[in-house]
C-alpha cells in the first residue's frame, strides 16, 4: 500500500489486523502511548513511523530491530501474566473487555447512533461489527 509521507493515520488503517473497529482504535491508542514515550526508543520510533503512515504495521512487524524490541517488551508482559493467578487474569480480561466496550460506545456516540443502539435498532452487536 502506498501512503503519503507524514500523514496522520486513523484506526481504519488497522482494520485488516484488528477484529473490529473498536480493537483497531485500541491498537491506534496503544501506538500513540508508545509514541508518547511509554516505551523504549526503538518502539517509540516504530510507533511514530506507523502513526505517520510512513510504514504500515505489518511492514513494521517484519523489520528485525522492531521485532526484537517488541519481543523484549512482550516477554515482560508474558512473565507478569504467568505470575498472575487465574482470578487476576480473569479480572484483566474483564478490564480489557470493558475498555473495548467503552471504545465501542465512544465510536457510536461519534457516529451519532447511541440512541439507535440503545433502542435495539442498531446493526451492531456485542458479537462484532457488521455493515449489513
Amino acid at each position: 500500500m502506498v501512503r503519503e509521507p507524514d500523514k496522520k493515520i486513523d484506526e481504519s488503517e488497522f482494520l485488516d489486523i484488528a477484529k473490529d473497529p473498536a480493537e483497531a482504535r485500541a491498537l491506534r491508542k496503544a501506538l500513540e502511548q508508545l509514541a508518547s514515550g511509554s516505551a523504549g526508543g526503538v518502539l517509540k520510533e516504530m510507533s511514530h513511523e506507523v502513526l505517520s503512515g510512513r510504514i504500515g504495521l505489518r511492514e513494521a512487524s517484519s523489520i528485525p530491530v522492531y521485532v526484537e524490541a517488541a519481543s523484549e517488551r512482550s516477554h515482560d508482559f508474558l512473565k507478569a501474566w504467568d505470575e498472575m493467578s487465574e482470578q487476576e487474569r480473569a479480572a484483566k480480561a474483564a478490564e480489557g473487555e470493558g475498555y473495548l466496550g467503552e471504545l465501542r460506545r465512544e465510536m457510536a456516540d461519534e457516529r451519532g447512533v447511541g440512541a439507535a443502539e440503545d433502542s435495539g435498532n442498531s446493526r451492531h452487536s456485542e458479537k462484532g461489527w457488521s455493515l449489513y
